[in-house]
């Protein structure tokens, strides 16, 4: 496992990390030793970016994963994300990017992480009603509180992410990217590169689509969040497998996974960007780790670019509510 740079300001990372969401809430399925398994897997296999956030249980992910953390802390490059709100039961509340809640909830975090220090605090959702110059400037005060090292931004809007990098050093912004969301590349992955600033694809394989897994809607339990999600429904869902089946012909062909082929074309876009996918399964993550070793040429590049364009993707990637918080 390779070593990429994350923005300018010293951040590395391997090359392909772990998201951990799913660990502990939105999929269906709990299995804290099998998740304790795949974390210590992780690691051996040389994934050492781990990526949590404290909405995901809520709570409970930065919970289990600072259990994990316990005698390795120095073997693991921590991201944690603030400002989305949801109640004990889970509901959404809104989002909230003042001042006095980024220290709050920083705090927070390091309490249930266990840790002095995180190596990387995201805005996970921009607040309209605060100034991000007012977001950023208390994110930066962590970091000279030495509570922080480095900042992050998450589905932010390319005129936001430049008034936050004027505040303060922007390393990494973390947005859905893949080979069904392209969106970033009409002006956000632009403005990353030309600020200096790491990109992090999440979702880089559809939330599972991607992988060819699930043939029908009915394939998802019933407690997946993913059956609220347009893409994952009715018309969109048959539509949007006739493009999996393309990924899985052309897989073949390269003797590789349709996840590996997913994952490295996300790889293949710069050395700039370093995806997270998650799962909460070791044979799912030693699948994933795979994909560094499969080589796309330019016409393999070409091929996929054809296959999946821009646009092509059926239905919204998150439902019309949540839609309304990205890219702010």
């Amino acid at each position: 496992m390779k070593q990429r740079a994350l923005g300018t300001q010293g951040l590395v990372v391997s090359e392909l990390g772990l998201g951990c969401m799913g660990m502990s809430d939105f999929y269906a399925g709990r299995d804290e030793a099998e998740s304790m398994a795949t974390l210590d897997r992780a690691l051996e296999l040389g994934i050492t970016f781990l990526d949590t956030a404290d909405i995901y249980g809520p709570y409970t992910n930065e919970e289990l994963v600072g259990r994990f953390l316990r005698g390795k802390r120095d073997r693991v490059v921590l991201a944690t994300k603030f400002a989305i709100m949801r109640s004990p039961e889970g509901a959404w509340l809104g989002v909230n990017g003042r001042p006095e809640y980024v220290r709050q909830c920083c705090d927070a975090s390091l309490k249930r992480l266990g840790v002095d220090d995180i190596d990387l605090y995201y805005q996970h959702r921009v607040d309209p009603n605060v100034p991000i110059e007012d977001t950023i400037g208390a994110m930066a005060e962590l970091v000279h509180a030495g509570k922080v090292r480095y900042l992050g931004m998450s589905e932010a809007a390319a005129t936001t992410i430049r008034r936050a990098h004027a505040v303060y050093p922007i390393s990494a912004l973390q947005t859905e990217y893949s080979l069904w969301t392209r969106d970033p590349e009409d002006d956000i992955l632009p403005t990353t590169r030309e600020l200096g600033i790491g990109f992090v694809p999440y979702s880089p394989l559809g939330r599972g689509f991607l992988t060819g897994r699930f043939r029908r809607p009915e394939d998802l339990p019933a407690d997946d969040a993913r059956r609220s999600h347009p893409r994952f429904q009715g018309e969109n869902f048959q539509k949007n497998l006739q493009l999996v089946d393309r990924i899985s012909d052309l897989a073949i062909e390269k003797h590789c996974t349709p996840s590996q082929l997913a994952l490295a074309w996300v790889m293949a876009q710069g050395d700039d960007m370093v995806a997270i996918p998650g799962t909460k399964r070791r044979t799912y993550l030693e699948d994933n780790a795979g994909a560094v070793n499969v080589r796309l040429g330019a016409d393999d590049l070409r091929r996929l670019d054809e296959m999946m364009p821009s646009g092509v993707t059926a239905g919204l990637r998150y439902p019309a509510q949540t839609m309304a918080a990205v890219n702010r």
